[in-house]
């Protein structure tokens, strides 16, 4: 049963969509399907010299044979689907569980007053309130849009039925394990669970289907709104270190600490991690930029994966060296 489930280890913004799009081209990648929250989540892939910002499709878009399901647990919103089915031209791999919930205008008016944008600091996608209207079984779903028709699958019966032929899956979770609805910093959090096992029940498979958890760790820590961040830095040093970065779906500057050893271990617990891909390792360490092999890396850049892998007990077998796809070092074979 060849189920990959690949989940953010700290408060999102780790490079899932990096790891998955090298994943889904490197394996040869079947089926990827999109787990999370929805909208609210961005994922930055670039890939033959071309940026792209997605917010509704799964990162594995870059593999041309891949499809692209979104399962039921996930939002949707149609105007954001569409253009990115559009922008990546990928109409034909694109398909929605008809059990997805719609965010509507008025959810994303709502997300955008009172409470949930002066207090929590929500992205506005209007993900929270849809999900609050989901829960009271109220939402709209996407068999109720004609415009969605044409993309409406089941998603839980594809997925299981690659896995049942072999064929390699990709689970896409979203957001990270300390914005999780249960596991996270509440009330500053998204509105769901978003951690391995949430990413299992979005899609429609049982836990006896999964084979590997990568837990998606950076080589620094940010978060984007409020919360608590331990060893927050001042945007001035985040600047001086290289760490200064600016959010994918709201362009609000995210904020900046360094590696946590405590969060990431407890991560690993929560999500039954079986394995580590630690990204950006060439933002703390810029001699590494490009590196393809671990020899390849600085010595302190080795030593840093190292104490990594003694104090969380798994083991780091993918190493983001840049933004591109192919700039990776893998280490499973």
């Amino acid at each position: 049963m060849p189920c990959t489930v690949v989940v953010c280890g700290f408060f999102g913004d780790t490079g899932k969509g990096k790891v998955i799009s090298y994943l889904s081209i490197k394996d040869k990648v079947a089926v990827t399907a999109r787990a999370g929250v929805g909208p609210n989540a961005g994922h930055t892939v670039v890939h033959k010299g071309k940026e792209y910002k997605l917010r509704m499709l799964p990162s594995a878009f870059v593999s041309d044979k891949c499809r692209l399901l979104i399962g039921p647990g996930v939002l949707v919103n149609p105007e954001t689907l569409l253009y990115e089915v559009q922008l990546t031209k990928s109409e034909d791999r694109v398909r929605v569980d008809p059990q997805c919930a719609i965010i509507e205008p008025r959810h994303v008016k709502t997300d955008k007053m009172g409470a949930l944008a002066e207090k929590i600091r929500t992205t506005g996608s209007g993900s929270g309130p849809c999900n609050a209207e989901r829960a009271l079984r109220t939402a709209r779903l996407a068999r109720d849009f004609p415009k969605l028709e044409k993309f409406l699958t089941d998603v839980p019966l594809e997925v299981n039925e690659a896995i049942e032929e072999g064929k390699n899956v990709l689970i896409e979770g979203t957001q990270g394990t300390y914005l999780s609805l249960f596991h996270g910093t509440y009330p500053y959090c998204t509105s769901k669970d978003v951690t391995a096992s949430a990413a299992c029940s979005d899609v429609g498979i049982g836990p006896t289907k999964v084979d590997d958890v990568i837990l998606v760790l950076k080589a620094y820590t940010t978060r984007v709104g409020a919360g608590p961040l331990d060893g927050e830095l001042s945007w001035e040093e985040a600047e001086k270190r290289g760490w200064a970065e600016i959010a994918t779906v709201t362009g609000r500057r995210r904020r900046a600490a360094p590696f946590n050893y405590n969060l990431a271990k407890r991560a690993v617990m929560l999500n039954g991690a079986t394995e580590v891909a630690l990204t950006k390792i060439d933002i703390l360490f810029p001699e590494s930029k490009g590196a393809k092999t671990f020899e390849a890396l600085s010595q302190p850049a080795r030593e840093f994966i190292r104490n990594v892998e003694s104090k969380i007990k798994v083991p780091v077998t993918l190493v983001g060296s840049g933004p591109g796809v192919w700039e990776i070092v893998d280490r499973r074979d």
